[in-house]
């Protein structure tokens, strides 16, 4: 374990996850599409979240994912995101805060309202999402605590949150201070619908203060406008220290300047949700890092932890990966 105070800080969406089972019927008289993620306004989400009822609610994001994991696994870990000072405000704030992740962002106290994932659960086990990224989007520099940044191994960041130009200018500024620091600079590509949105700004931000890529088969693909995998990671060798590549059920592969290492994926006896795969796998690669593991140990400590999220609903962990770990040393 790290000498610092936090051996990861992730920065992404503060997102309040609203689980509720219902029928095809609640589907229907919303308007939903059946089995699709959309973004809605501030308006839509109060309504459809107002006749909710049985709702399962804690924190989410696809970086606080990440920390939630590291938490599990034991590491001594950190969140920077916006919530507003509202009931889920609260939620996410309280349910955060219990894992033993230190979140001391400030929550706003006007404007939009905290985000939400609202997820749909019918009888045939589709989940049909609605998320509304409200506060989460409004993250500025002044909400990152410099002094985490600079006292943590690794600053962890969300590609999800590139789109705004604040919350954009928040990410530069932190891995500024984390490379003055010392300490490394990690990104998670996020989605390859994100890539194409901002595919020059991540190729250059890359290139000049990202020490750690995290990304699937489709995201660098795009990232680098190829036709097939061997030739993406060709391309990601020179523009970063190590780029941790996922490819589902075939695993992972490392790269890091002339060295490359294929990890077989961890066996689960049945897929049931992906969500927050990735988030769970670069959870346990990280802790693997700080822990000054080789490379190929810390993609199989991510495989692990990989496995154990799509074992089950959810992208939290259901058991102690710390345990889980040990039980597989």
């Amino acid at each position: 374990m790290s000498d610092n105070r936090f051996s990861v800080v992730g920065i992404g969406n503060a997102i309040v996850d609203v689980l509720a089972h219902t029928d095809d019927q609640f589907i229907i008289d919303n308007n939903l599409k059946k089995g699709t993620m959309s973004l809605v306004d501030e308006h839509e989400a109060e309504k459809v979240y107002s006749k909710m009822v049985g709702c399962f609610e804690c924190s989410g994001g696809s970086a606080a994912n990440t920390i939630a994991s590291l938490a599990s696994l034991g590491s001594n870990v950190a969140f920077i995101g916006k919530v507003k000072d509202d009931q889920l405000g609260k939620v996410f704030r309280r349910d955060i805060a219990s894992l033993g992740i230190m979140f001391g962002t400030a929550a706003s106290s006007d404007g939009l309202s905290t985000a939400r994932c609202m997820i749909h659960v019918t009888p045939d086990a589709q989940r049909t999402m609605q998320t509304f990224l409200g506060a989460s989007a409004n993250l500025s520099p002044s909400d990152v605590d410099e002094n985490i940044v600079a006292n943590a191994d690794v600053t962890y960041l969300e590609g999800y949150l590139w789109d705004p130009d604040l919350a954009k200018q928040a990410f530069r500024n932190a891995a500024q201070v984390a490379t003055t620091a010392g300490r490394k600079v990690a990104l998670s590509l996020s989605d390859s619908f994100c890539v194409e949105r901002h595919r020059a700004e991540f190729l250059d931000f890359i290139k000049n203060h990202v020490d750690i890529l995290f990304a699937n088969e489709e995201e660098i693909i795009s990232l680098y406008q190829q036709t097939n995998f061997d030739t993406a990671l060709q391309a990601v060798r020179s523009d970063c220290e190590i780029a941790a590549l996922t490819r589902g059920k075939r695993g992972s592969v490392i790269v890091s300047f002339d060295e490359v290492y294929k990890i077989d994926a961890a066996p689960v006896v049945k897929v049931i949700d992906t969500t927050g795969a990735g988030d769970a796998y670069a959870a346990g690669f990280l802790y693997g890092l700080t822990g000054k593991q080789p490379l190929n140990r810390c993609a199989y400590l991510g495989g692990i932890c990989s496995a154990e999220i799509i074992s089950h609903v959810g992208a939290r962990p259901n058991v102690s990966l710390k345990k889980l770990i040990e039980q597989k040393i």
